[in-house]
């Protein structure tokens, strides 16, 4: 298992719509992301940022990855989330979220 953390800036306009899209989020969108090997999931917002942290379980990430983008449902549900997000300019290239990385972790 590896863990993952990332961060992206939500446009302050957009806070009521966020929170009301994540309280209802398409059971086909929650199916991929299990079948992505996906485990743990969690965002949170704080002052326009949001850090996103999960669990990945499988072996190959940027395959899971890529079968996650090519779902139709993950595909409009990001089509109605991207524009609400503002990407930190220093991401990678591809990613819309800035990964972290991790200093410290205890069981």
């Amino acid at each position: 298992m590896t863990r993952y953390a990332m961060v992206i800036r939500l446009r302050p306009e957009y806070e009521e719509a966020y929170r009301a899209a994540h309280a209802a989020v398409p059971a086909e969108v929650l199916h991929t992301i299990s079948e992505c090997n996906i485990r743990n999931y969690s965002i949170f917002l704080r002052d326009s940022v949001l850090f996103g942290y999960f669990e990945y379980t499988g072996s190959d990430f940027a395959a899971d990855m890529a079968r996650m983008a090519a779902d139709p449902a993950t595909q409009k549900w990001w089509s109605i989330m991207d524009p609400m997000q503002e990407p930190f300019p220093d991401r990678s290239p591809g990613d819309k979220w800035t990964r972290m990385d991790e200093v410290f972790h205890t069981d």
